[in-house]
This record gives C-alpha cells, structure tokens and sequence, in this order.
C-alpha cells in the first residue's frame, strides 16, 4: 500500500495505438503523475510495438502471443486479455497498487479473473460509451467487464444515465480534459508541409473528421454532406484522420467508397477526399490548425474529445444535436453548428456555416472548462474517499 499522499495507480489501455481510450489513459495518467502519484501504464503490444505518445508515467508493456492468420475479433480480444492478465500477475507479485484502473473492456476483463481467482480485492472501471456486439460472447465481455468493477467512471451524464436506466449500474461522472498546450490555434512553421504530406491541398476550404471510417461516427452520412457542401464550395476537400481500430470497420470502409463513387469523389492524395490511416502522435495538431471547420456528426459519442481539440486548435466544429454534445456545449456558443446527425442536408448546411465562420485566434471559454488537471483532481478524490485496497486478494 502507498503513502496515504501518494497513491500508486496502474491505468490499463486496450491498445498503445492513438484511438480516445488510450489518449484518455495518457493524458489522465500525466495529470496524476504532476499531482505527485506514481502512475504505471499497462497495455498489450505485439513485438516491436510501443506506445504511440512518449510518457513519463511507468509503462508495462504485454507482450501479445503472435495470432494465427485469420483469427477472428473473439480471438484478438482475448489475447489481449490473457496479456494483460498474465503481466498484471507478474507486476502485482512485484509491488502493490492502490487502485488498477481499467478504460475498456479488454482490461477489465482481466482485472475481472484475477479478482475471480481472488488476486485483487477490486479494481475500476470507466465507461466512455457502451459497445453493442453481434457475437454473444464478445457482448458478454463487454457486460462482465462493467458489472464485476467495484466502481464505475462516466465521461459524460447521458453514458451515467444509461447505466443506470438499462443495466441497474450506478456510476460517477468524470468527465475528460483538452490540453491546451498541445492544442492551440496559431500556425506552425511545417504545418502546410504537413498537410501537403499526407497529400491534402493547403489553402482550400478543409473538413477535417478525426477517429476513421466508422458506423458510429456517422462516416457514410458525414460524406453525403460533404457532397452536397461542394456545390457552394467546388474546391472543398473531406479528411479522414486516424483510424487504428482493434475492431472490424470493414462493411462501412466499403459503404463509403460506394458512396464516394456514386457521388464522383474520388479518395487519394490531392483528391477531394483523403483518408490518412493512422497518423503519427506530432502530426495531428498540425491538422487541426489545417483545418476550416472539425466535424464529428457522430451517432455514438463517448464525450466527444475531438470536438474540444477542434475548438482548441482555432476550427468552428460541427456536432450531432444529441448528447454528449449537448452537455459540453451551449446553443449560444457561436464557434459550434448542431446538425442533425441522420439528415445530410442538415450536415451540409452546418458544414456551410461552419466555413463562413471562419478560424479564430482565441481559445474559446468552453474548451477552458475542460482540463486534464482537474480530471485527475476528481479522479483523485474519488480514489480516496472509495478505500479499495486492490493490492490485496479479496
């Protein structure tokens, strides 16, 4: 057990790949670390990976069992969880933790065996938005993973909400952070060579959306939009930044290249539409300072942190009016356009007014309501008052 003024905390992430959980993960555990904690990050990686972002947390790398050709999203997700489980063995036998700390269901789950096998007494777990799955199995995971945590997290009230109307789950609410000194609007010297790198034309009306093709962010719609923006804006191109994803977006990659072709958008460098793939961690805010208007239209959201980085970096931004985005976000505030999320003409006029708008140089006050330090500070106080030793089997 730490120091009653020191906790030692481990904070595990499904991936060392740049997707919203794992960004949450470094980003809370450098808050806690500045607020004088020992903070350990555990993630599974396959040989010869590491963590996307340099930290100076502790990191605790599982090594990933090499898979088999064709092996299928049930089999990925549980190696990851028996990586976990086995280096999370290995680290408790060598020191003791105030709290283990999971941000997704893969780290959960092996927190959920090893307090079945009575190793831990609990462990944590925060919810960024609930994942429905086909496979019964997977489902079953990601439902465990929630109900055998000893405390629940929220990122956003209508998540909290959720929990506890569907599923029973009580949960506090914990809400993310931006973090300004990353995010900001002033240009960089290599920022239109940046651009110009990942083959995206600088000086023409630029809509970035940051996270991959995917269902849940609205892709297929978000294109259909763009279309229809591009008879005001003939010059206008759609980026589609990042995109590592352990899950299987396949069917929508597709939907949007049909999409694309129907709508004679041809995707590639110096196209109308580019899509990056996963981007290095120093390249992204040179994108958002690239870009005329962030759009996340999305039908699931967790919070939304895109949506505040968009902001931070000088860009109006476009929303779905729908939670969480309707929690962080006030109708009068003048650099966010509500679309509703089903509709692309209501997408495009967004989009539309969203360019008119135009960048600005000044960090709007929302984005200053959102930090990182007092994430951590909530985090903190909540470690403290629940009291679980999780060093010590149950």
């Amino acid at each position: 057990m730490a120091s009653p003024d020191r906790l030692s905390i481990a904070l595990l992430a499904h991936s060392v790949n740049p997707r919203g959980g794992v960004v949450h993960v470094l980003e809370l555990g450098a808050a806690l670390r500045a607020r004088g904690h020992r903070v350990t990050i555990v993630a599974p990686a396959a040989a010869g990976e590491a963590l996307f972002r340099p930290t100076r947390c502790d990191v605790e790398l599982a090594p990933l069992s090499p898979g088999a050709p064709g092996v299928d999203l049930v089999g990925r997700v549980r190696r990851r969880i028996d990586a976990l489980g086995t280096t999370l063995a290995a680290l408790l036998r060598r020191r003791p933790f105030d709290v283990l700390h999971a941000h997704d269901g893969i780290g959960a789950n092996a927190l959920a065996d090893l307090a079945q096998a009575g190793a831990i007494r609990g462990y944590w777990r925060t919810v960024h938005h609930l994942d429905r799955f086909d496979d019964d199995r997977l489902q079953a995971w990601e439902m465990r993973s929630i109900r055998a945590a000893a405390r629940v997290l929220c990122v956003s009230a209508c998540w909290a909400e959720r929990l506890r109307a569907e599923h029973g789950i009580a949960s506090e609410r914990v809400e993310n952070g931006v973090d300004l000194e990353r995010f900001g609007p002033d240009l960089a010297v290599d920022d239109a060579a940046t651009a110009q790198r990942h083959g995206i034309a600088w000086g023409a009306p630029l809509v970035l959306a940051v996270g991959g093709i995917e269902r849940r962010k609205n892709s297929c719609r978000l294109l259909q939009g763009f279309a229809a923006l591009r008879r005001q804006w003939p010059a206008a191109r759609l980026v589609i930044a990042g995109g590592a994803s352990l899950l299987d977006h396949d069917d929508e990659v597709a939907a949007f290249r049909a999409e694309a072709a129907a709508s004679h958008l041809a995707i590639g460098p110096g196209c109308p539409i580019v899509v990056t793939g996963p981007l290095s961690d120093a390249d992204l805010p040179a994108l958002y300072r690239a870009a005329d208007v962030v759009a996340l239209p999305s039908l699931v959201e967790g919070f939304g942190l895109v949506a505040l980085e968009g902001l931070a970096s000088g860009a109006p931004v476009v929303v779905s009016r729908r939670p969480p985005f309707t929690e962080h976000f006030d109708v009068a505030d003048e650099r966010v356009f509500w679309a509703e999320p089903l509709q692309p003409a209501s997408i495009a006029s967004a989009l539309d007014l969203a360019i008119r708008s135009g960048r600005t140089s000044e960090v709007p006050e929302v984005c200053r309501r959102f930090s990182w330090s007092a994430s951590a500070a909530r985090h903190e106080a909540l470690y403290r008052a629940a009291r679980i030793d999780c060093a010590e089997p149950a």
